[in-house]
């Protein structure tokens, strides 16, 4: 089984408690799809998300928080149509 692409994501800020460690969770899939498909459903979940290929595989990507609507808008309308 090759994986391809990475989701990582933690807690936001304003949800934890004083003194809560903030680990992140990282988990590999096969497909960008496989990928966007789970960083959707965190994302839902108010999660900070950030997602890429993991090395060697070319062309390099990496999607951060902040360009985390677009990746996800772009695959869902991909899908609709």
């Amino acid at each position: 089984m090759t994986f391809t692409w990475y989701v990582t994501f933690e807690l936001p800020k304003t949800l934890k408690h004083r003194g809560m460690r903030s680990p992140r969770t990282t988990r590999k899939f096969q497909t960008e799809t496989d990928a966007k498909d789970f960083a959707r459903t965190k994302f839902a979940e108010g999660l900070i998300i950030n997602a890429g290929t993991i090395n060697p595989v070319l062309p390099r990507q990496a999607i951060a928080w902040g360009g985390m609507p677009g990746w996800l808008e772009e695959a869902w309308e991909k899908e609709t149509v």
